[in-house]
């Protein structure tokens, strides 16, 4: 049966989210023991359609050993390394489910930064980001079932199902709120703990439709760069750099984060949103709308299209979203609108558009629905 599974998913990566041809070359990265059974099947179809791959292992127990103690012109050597081989291929997928998510918890927080801005921006923001067909997703093992806090096999039964959502339909019904958010001007957002205004006047909408993550399902765009004004406090905790946040709050004044707060260690917080300029200001803004993720697992990829949610996002602007804001992080925190979670509003010019988590405009609401979006290819 998980056979039968990681073909259809291998598949869906692909052919949908990649689009590869014949004489192709394919960067794999696989993180994690045990999502070499779903690399397998990614390399053997990808070598069945004519594709050229290649794949390397990787997971955070191993990063850890070289991120403790490289040198800058290390990091330096091994972006080139990287770099030379992103160059050629035309289609990257990382396939991650490391075993242990809390294996960089450790590591001092400067030598994560040198990797994020020697390492992993040129190779991956600057490079794979830009100019490769490419798509990340998690892979079902028990650490993620442990921070989603299910079994294991609840867990892959409902990974399979979210990740192998109809994302044609998908795209289909994203499209009304790609237009609905192109002609918005102001967006007002109420909440507990939370009274926010913004601007995403004349910024680019982008859907998210299962062509760059699986599972997908958001809509973002960034605010213009000095309109957020205002307070926002999370619900969902977030795992960023080895360690779990919880309680963040943001007041903004003139686009910047001028008091940030959270429920453990807030000099951590503080530290990272010193990185540089751009980490207090907000480089994307996206409504999340995947009808199979209800609940926070503690894992971006699915937090951040939850149904009934929204992202708020310090750090860097997307190259198809541009705000001028740039940083070396890029920090997607959530925040949960449906009632079971507080409840919340949010207006597009005056006008409310969806209230505790669901569109206003009922076709809207309905073309989200697991009824719709449910994929007949794992019955």
């Amino acid at each position: 049966m998980k056979d039968k599974r990681n073909e259809i998913l291998a598949r869906l990566l692909l052919e949908y989210s990649c689009h590869v041809k014949p004489g192709e070359v394919l960067y794999l990265e696989i993180k994690g023991k045990e999502t070499l059974e779903l690399g397998k099947q990614v390399i053997r179809i990808a070598t069945e359609m004519g594709v050229t791959p290649f794949w390397y292992y990787n997971d955070e127990s191993l990063i850890r050993q070289w991120i403790r103690s490289a040198k800058d012109d290390q990091f330096r050597k091994q972006a080139e390394l990287h770099l030379e081989l992103m160059t050629r291929a035309d289609a990257y997928i990382g396939l991650r489910g490391s075993d242990n998510p809390f294996d960089l918890a450790d590591i001092d927080t400067e030598q994560i930064e040198k990797q994020n801005k020697l390492f992993y921006k040129p190779v991956h923001l600057e490079e794979r980001v830009k100019r490769t067909k490419w798509v990340v997703l998690r892979y079902p093992n028990n650490a993620m079932a442990q921070l989603a806090q299910t079994s294991q096999e609840a867990f892959e039964d409902f990974y399979y199902e979210v990740c192998c959502a109809d994302y044609a339909k998908m795209s289909q019904a994203q499209d009304k709120l790609v237009a609905l958010m192109k002609a918005t001007d102001k967006v007002h957002i109420k909440g507990p703990g939370t009274d926010l205004s913004l601007s995403i006047k004349d910024i680019a909408i982008v859907k998210c439709d299962g062509t760059r993550n699986i599972p997908d399902g958001e809509v973002y765009t960034a605010p213009v760069r000095d309109s957020v004004n205002g307070t926002i406090t999370y619900n969902t905790p977030s795992l960023y750099q080895g360690t779990v946040y919880s309680g963040i709050s943001f007041t903004f004044e003139n686009g910047k984060i001028v008091k940030a707060t959270c429920d453990g260690d807030q000099a951590r917080l503080n530290k990272i949103l010193d990185t540089d300029e751009g980490a207090r200001y907000v480089g994307e803004f996206a409504l999340g709308v995947n009808p199979f993720i209800l609940h926070p697992m503690k894992d971006t990829l699915f937090d951040e299209k939850i149904a009934g949610s929204f992202h708020l996002t310090p750090g860097q602007c997307y190259d198809e979203a541009p705000n001028g804001n740039q940083s070396n992080i890029h920090w997607d925190l959530v925040l949960i609108q449906r009632p079971d979670y507080g409840g919340g509003e949010i207006y597009f010019d005056d006008k409310l558009i969806r209230k505790d988590g669901a569109f206003t405009d009922p076709d809207l609401e309905k073309g989200f629905s697991k009824e719709n979006l449910r994929s007949s290819a794992l019955d």
